[in-house]
């Protein structure tokens, strides 16, 4: 049994190979820019729309409140990042039912590279919300003495990320084979559907954890002008 889709080699050239991560990573992709071009080629203002239109419409408004509610922040600026991290790590769970597939989440290198991102996206949204002054101050908050542990704090979150999201996806897969090969009837059913609620959970976390470090990032400039609005206004 394969615990991660890297150790499956779909094709080898000399020292060159290609695994089922990057396979499997680039269907994803494909599903998801195939699909997203049929849902948006032609979009309707009308109540009559189509169910992927509506299927659509429903995600995207659903992930602006999540925004929303938890930066307490207009969601335009972070839908686009966040919504991608929740679509491509529900799609690449979900499709765990077709037989064969294996999930890229279930790379240690696959959920790595969504952290890093996250790494690189908290810095650049804090940055063009308060400045690279306004950014950089907190880490020397409370006092300077806790420099080293507010830059140990971003690292060490970013690596939780990534084995959180590793763990759990590997660890279903695993669970369902082993079942598959004890029982191979009804429980290994029981798992898939399990699998498949656990993997938007965790779609669901992956998304909120990052736009919670986001909205760590970016509101402090927003309570200062908050206060100066009310210092004003009184």
């Amino acid at each position: 049994m394969n615990l991660t889709p890297d150790r499956i080699i779909v094709w080898q050239w000399g020292a060159f190979d290609l695994n089922a991560t990057l396979v499997f990573t680039w269907l994803v992709m494909a599903f998801l820019a195939i699909f997203s071009g049929w849902v948006t080629h032609k979009l309707s203002p009308s109540t009559q729309i189509s169910r992927g239109q509506n299927l659509l419409e429903v995600l995207v408004l659903g992930i602006r409140n999540q925004i929303r509610e938890v930066s307490e922040q207009e969601p335009d600026p972070y839908l686009p990042f966040v919504g991608t991290l929740f679509i491509f790590i529900a799609v690449s769970n979900i499709l765990s039912v077709i037989p064969g597939y294996q999930p890229p989440t279930g790379s240690l290198s696959t959920t790595a590279a969504l952290a890093i991102c996250v790494f690189f996206a908290v810095p650049l949204y804090g940055i063009g919300k308060q400045g690279l002054r306004g950014y950089l101050k907190q880490y020397l908050e409370p006092n300077p003495i806790m420099l080293p542990f507010n830059i140990f704090g971003e690292f060490s979150r970013i690596l939780a990320l990534a084995v959180r999201l590793f763990g759990n996806v590997m660890s279903g897969t695993t669970i369902a084979g082993i079942l598959l090969s004890v029982v191979p009837l009804f429980f290994p059913a029981v798992m898939q559907v399990m699998g498949l609620l656990t993997g938007l959970i965790q779609a669901y976390i992956f998304a909120i954890l990052a736009m919670v470090y986001i909205a760590a990032a970016t509101a402090v400039e927003q309570d200062k002008n908050e206060a100066t609005g009310e210092l004003k206004n009184g």
